[in-house]
């Protein structure tokens, strides 16, 4: 398997050093940039839901983060005055990490496929606490088993190196014939 990270341990990236480790991203040099996301997935703003992928190993796992600004549309809504990052988006954040994953491994191993993957099931769903403005939240995800286009999953959502969900899923990439 390849390792890929940036400069140092991207587990480093999750150790708070200080009040104000909890809200600015870290200093990593990002291995997959936003630019690479956009050309990765076929999301586009606003719902492309991490802005960096800080490691990853081919095959195996992936971390990313998303820096929570007090300005993402869905708090117009979700809610007025007291704005929370909806569950459902970071669940959707994890999916994406995922897709990034497989992206990534299928260009390794030469894989031809689409820019697509359906998500199958998502199970074992635990929501632990509130995400709010000025959060960093990081996505770690892991791949548990691959038969042909499909994928198993386990992800977890952390903020400021606390847990905040975690969850399984599954999902199916579109491969070119």
């Amino acid at each position: 398997m390849t390792q890929v990270g940036s400069k140092g341990n991207p587990e480093e990236a999750l150790v708070a050093s200080g009040p104000a480790a909890a809200t600015v991203p870290p200093a990593v040099e990002a291995v997959v940039d936003y630019q690479e996301i956009c050309r990765l997935l076929p999301h586009r703003t606003p719902l492309i839901l991490v802005d960096r992928v800080v490691g990853y190993t081919i095959g195996d796992s992936l971390l990313a983060y998303k820096a929570i600004s007090g300005h993402e549309p869905v708090f117009a809504g979700h809610f007025p005055g007291h704005p929370i990052f909806p569950g459902v988006y970071i669940v959707e954040g994890l999916a994406q990490a995922s897709a990034l994953l497989t992206f990534k491994t299928y260009e390794a191993e030469g894989v031809a496929y689409k820019h697509e993957v359906l998500l199958a099931s998502v199970d074992q769903v635990r929501l632990r606490r509130p995400v709010v403005p000025g959060d960093v939240l990081y996505y770690r995800v892991k791949l548990c088993r691959r038969r042909g286009p499909w994928a198993w999953f386990d992800g977890q959502a952390e903020v400021g190196g606390e847990v905040v969900a975690t969850a399984s899923f599954s999902a199916r990439t579109v491969i070119d014939s």
